[in-house]
């Protein structure tokens, strides 16, 4: 029963993180660089900032937790840097294919990076035991995913170049692929940061933190480091672009409306973390499940911004066929995120 509620929990935040997306289709006169700093500043400062403060115990501050984990939060904070130039390129991943299969690549490789490095920097066997059977259910999420992949080259063939740029403006296959190949690998370095901040949740529940949100601080040193890393390059383009204006430059009333829409994304993006902590305190210490947390999440993100892709009309002109692998391949993603509990 845990389980099923741990798994309810993690696709609450991932329908959340899925969602995402389509409130910055609302930001309006701001460049790129402009709402993805913004929107940056709520999903990887203000709110995993609020989350992680639901983990201070009584009598003892954010700092002592995050300092009580000795030099975890510095290597928490480096892998959110790395995992920081994943979230750049998958925002572009999303201009170039579109809201369902740029996330389907992106998060697949994501997926399989970010679950079977940590359990082989544990030294887990992937042939034999719990290893085995990480493995299967990583491979068969990875092949879920591929007929997703699939799909999308379908869609791609069938569509003319007008209904491409409908719906998604600034469509490039080849482009988008290895922009969302390289998000992929890099936005693995969140699970690594995950794994390397794990003494400060231990040292959060010595302290007196409850477990449920133990976790959070972690999040919040991973994300911190992945904001420094867009910051960086959104300010860079901004002075490159001369985009600066953005920001100050529109009427009172579109501003109001571009940070809430910023808002709404951000609280959104930060729900699919949050989720995974609390989902993650659900499961057995040491399972299967808790080493497979990660996986679930990103094929859960897979299978729910597919949905959305279908709801903002991105398959629309695809043809039968091609809306059977996608379909088959979201059926095949989800059937990955029973088999480590049946085995």
């Amino acid at each position: 029963m845990n389980t099923l509620i741990g798994l309810l929990i993690i696709a609450l935040g991932s329908i959340g993180q899925s969602s995402s997306y389509v409130p910055i289709k609302k930001v309006k006169n701001w460049a790129w660089e402009s709402f993805w700093l913004v929107q940056g500043i709520f999903a990887w400062l203000l709110f995993p900032f609020l989350g992680a403060l639901l983990a201070v115990p009584q009598g003892h501050s954010l700092l002592e937790v995050l300092s009580s984990g000795n030099d975890a939060a510095l290597k928490a904070l480096f892998y959110g840097a790395l995992w920081g130039i994943g979230g750049l390129t998958f925002g572009l991943s999303m201009r170039y294919l579109g809201v369902a299969l740029g996330q389907s690549i992106a998060l697949g490789t994501c997926s399989a990076f970010g679950t079977l490095i940590p359990a082989l920097m544990l030294g887990t066997d992937l042939f034999t035991g719990k290893g085995l059977v990480l493995l299967i259910g990583v491979s068969i999420a990875i092949a879920g995913i591929a007929v997703i992949g699939f799909a999308g080259s379908l869609r791609s063939k069938n569509m003319t170049k007008e209904q491409k740029m409908s719906a998604v403006k600034d469509f490039a296959l080849g482009k988008g692929l290895l922009v969302a190949l390289l998000a992929g690998v890099m936005s693995a370095c969140f699970s690594l940061g995950l794994e390397a901040a794990e003494p400060i949740k231990i040292a959060a529940i010595k302290l007196g933190a409850n477990s449920l949100y133990a976790g959070l601080p972690a999040i919040l040193m991973i994300t911190f480091g992945g904001f420094i890393t867009n910051a960086i390059y959104c300010l860079y383009q901004n002075y490159k672009n001369k985009t600066g204006k953005d920001y100050f430059g529109v009427p009172a009333k579109i501003f109001i409306n571009n940070v809430l829409f910023c808002v709404l994304a951000g609280i959104l993006w930060y729900s699919q973390f949050f989720g995974l902590a609390l989902g993650k305190s659900y499961f057995t210490e040491g399972s299967i499940m808790m080493a497979f947390s990660w996986s679930i999440l990103m094929s859960l993100n897979v299978t729910f911004s597919n949905v959305w892709g279908i709801i903002l009309k991105e398959w629309k002109g695809a043809g039968t066929k091609t809306i059977i692998a996608l379909v088959l391949g979201m059926l095949i993603l989800i059937s990955s995120l029973f088999l480590p509990n049946l085995l």
